[in-house]
């Protein structure tokens, strides 16, 4: 069964942290709907081959920059890259991330840092960046995935969680801001993915059941569809949320000691 291709889109959608997982998954989500696209992560190898499947099954435009956006002038630079050619970005998925385990003393602080600021950092501009011609234009969408470690502290993995909450946080705020001007922005919030998080991160430990992660695609999905209904806070799964709506009824301490019972089932907790 081949997938209906759909006449291209005018309208174009920017993903960063598209290489694999939901980034990718969104990838296919939007070129289903005949949007164009701008891909961008630092694999150019995993990039181009997601290209090649995206094209060859739907009639888009596919276009890949390989970029390190934990680099403090890689937003800018991707932003003017996009002028010079002359591509607008209707759509901006804020997606790259990742996450560092253990705790955070015992972490090493460049890697921590390198976290902030593609996870916090890079958002925040590139959503400048881009946001101010969308408001120009009186029309636009963003979406920034956070996860729902961005309700409770985490320890053992401190940064991570707190750099989620940011993300929450400032769309939050900037749905309130943008209200009237066309532009919506939507805060994607997945539980535990079956991704390459865990690799990164370091927590091949932990002992969650297979049942608890759900598919990046699901996830990509449903974010999505948040997304074209202009919604603030997308929360992945029933049973997200669930928890997260019984995380708001816990004192803060015990929210956070549960959060550290299960990462220390990872192994790594000890100073």
């Amino acid at each position: 069964m081949t997938t209906k291709k759909k006449k291209p889109s005018q309208n174009t959608t920017l993903i960063t942290g598209a290489s694999s997982g939901i980034g990718a998954e969104l990838a296919h989500c939007f070129a289903q709907d005949g949007y164009n696209l701008v891909l961008i992560a630092r694999r150019e190898k995993e990039l181009k081959e997601i290209a090649a499947k995206i094209q060859k099954q739907y009639s888009v435009e596919v276009r890949v920059i390989a970029k390190d956006l934990s680099r403090p002038d890689a937003p800018h630079e991707l932003y003017q890259e996009l002028n010079q050619v002359g591509v607008t970005i209707d759509i901006l998925v804020n997606n790259a991330a990742f996450g560092n385990y253990g705790f955070f003393i015992s972490n090493n602080i460049k890697r921590e840092l390198e976290m902030l600021s593609l996870n916090v950092s890079a958002l925040t501009h590139l959503t400048s960046l881009f946001a101010k011609g969308m408001v120009e234009r009186k029309q636009g969408k963003i979406l920034n995935v956070a996860s729902t470690a961005a309700f409770q502290p985490g320890p053992l993995m401190a940064t991570y969680f707190a750099s989620k909450a940011y993300v929450l946080s400032f769309s939050e705020a900037l749905t309130n801001e943008l209200q009237g001007t066309g532009v919506s922005v939507t805060c994607l919030c997945p539980g535990p993915t079956e991704t390459e998080f865990s690799k990164v991160a370091g927590t091949y430990g932990l002992k969650l059941p297979k049942r608890q992660r759900m598919s990046a695609k699901d996830v990509a999905m449903i974010g999505y569809r948040g997304l074209m209904k202009r919604k603030t806070v997308v929360i992945a799964g029933l049973s997200n949320k669930i928890l997260v709506i019984g995380s708001k009824f816990l004192p803060r301490s015990i929210a956070t000691a549960f959060v550290r019972r299960i990462h220390e089932t990872g192994g790594k907790h000890k100073l």
